[in-house]
Order: structure tokens, then C-alpha cells, then sequence
């Protein structure tokens, strides 16, 4: 049931959490339904975003509630992440089990330390085509990856802008992403494929870093660990 529950998490991770592949332009919307009651147009709001993550990386901890519809499975996770732009990423699971899951923008890392297995694999292959987030360490790429429009606030008065993928693919439909109207922090990210699983991670105590060492998003395989490479 444990291999089960880590194959279910990572797998969602792979499908429903990195994005790259960035080639058109944004679409943005200006229709009247893009003008906030504060006065902030959807731009004004992704210029925001812009600027607050401008930062060279950042830190936050996660609670990540995974769903497939088809299936009717639920599972949730938490751990803490570190992310430096462009494409390096280190997410570290600390329940329900311990894994970890790290790329340097090319090479891919998969570590569960109770299987005493690594899983290897290409960065882009599993990273690309619109298939996630790795827009989180390069805010940028939303406007060249998505058409994006502005939802109604939620209950707490954050902004949620809804993203479409320009190129579709039934591995993902569509991005929420809710923002902090007081901080311009991405405090949630819900992601849907063409077969309606979700996969929503909720980000908490977030801070902007300066001074990422790269060497964080570099995995040595533990000796004696089983490596399985991955297709694609």
C-alpha cells in the first residue's frame, strides 16, 4: 500500500506539478470581466506577480491534496520546497511518507528512502509541455505558455487567475492559481487534466531567497540504492 500511495503521489507530481516549454505569447484578457472592484486589471496584477517573484528563488512549506476522479482516490501530502529560477527545483515529502523530488532543470531525481530506490530520469521529458509548474521559477513563462483570465475573488478576497494552456494536452486542462491580494504571494495552485483529477497544493510560510546554492538541486545517489531510469 506504501509503494502504491509514493507511485500516486509522484505520478501526480510529474503530470499536474512542473511546467516548461514556453513558446507563444500571452493572450490577455481586457474585457471588463479582467478589471478588479480595486481597480486592478488582470496586467496590473500579473506585473505584480512579476515583481514579487523576481527574486532569484524561493522557500514555502506545502500541503498538497492529490484526487483521481476515475479511481475515486484521495491522498495528501506535506513537506517543505525550495525553488531557484530558471527550472530548479527541490521538494522534500515529509508525510505520509519520506521522498524527495529534485531537478536541476535538465536532470530529474526521485528518492524514497524506505524502498531505498532512486528514480532517474530527463528533466524536460517529464517537465515540459504544459504539463505543471515549473512557472514557479519563472513567473514569466504564464504569459507566454497560457491564456489567462481573471476568476471572481474567493471567500478571502485573493485574486484567482485562471490558466489555460495555449498548446492542450490531455495531461493538463487547466491552472488556478489564487494570489495574496495584501503580498502577491501564490498561496494555492490547483491544477485539472482532461479526465477532471486535481491535484491542489496549498503553499504557507513563503520566503523570498537570495542566496541559493545550486548544489541543492543536485541529488547523489545513496550507495547501495536501487536506480531505475525512467522512459521518456
Amino acid at each position: 500500500m506504501k509503494n502504491k500511495r509514493l507511485f500516486f503521489l509522484s505520478a501526480v507530481f510529474i503530470l499536474a506539478f512542473s511546467l516548461s516549454g514556453f513558446s507563444k505569447e500571452l493572450e490577455v484578457q481586457t474585457s471588463a470581466s479582467s478589471v478588479k472592484p480595486s481597480g486592478l486589471s488582470l496586467d496590473d496584477i500579473l506585473k505584480r506577480l512579476e515583481s514579487r517573484y523576481s527574486a532569484p528563488g524561493f522557500s514555502a512549506r506545502f500541503f498538497q491534496t492529490s484526487t483521481l476522479k476515475a479511481m475515486d482516490i484521495t491522498e495528501t501530502a506535506s513537506g517543505t520546497m525550495v525553488v531557484k529560477r530558471p527550472g530548479m527545483m527541490r521538494w522534500i515529502y515529509e508525510k505520509p511518507d519520506k521522498q524527495e523530488i529534485v531537478t536541476d532543470g535538465k536532470q530529474l531525481w526521485i528518492h524514497r528512502p524506505a524502498d531505498n530506490q532512486v528514480t532517474v530520469g530527463s528533466a524536460p521529458s517529464f517537465f515540459g509541455d504544459g504539463k505543471g509548474a515549473s512557472f514557479l521559477s519563472n513567473i514569466q513563462s504564464v504569459r507566454k505558455t497560457f491564456h489567462v483570465t481573471l476568476e471572481k475573488r474567493n471567500a478571502s478576497q485573493e485574486y484567482v487567475l485562471k490558466l489555460v494552456p495555449m498548446d492542450k494536452s490531455y495531461d493538463l486542462s487547466s491552472v488556478l492559481l489564487v494570489v495574496s491580494n495584501d503580498t502577491f504571494d501564490i498561496v494555492e495552485v490547483v491544477t485539472y487534466n482532461s479526465y477532471e483529477d486535481e491535484t491542489r497544493i496549498e503553499l504557507s510560510n513563503i520566503q523570498m531567497e537570495q542566496n541559493l546554492d545550486d548544489a541543492q538541486f543536485k541529488f547523489t545517489i545513496p550507495q547501495g540504492a536501487e536506480v531505475v531510469k525512467m522512459e521518456g
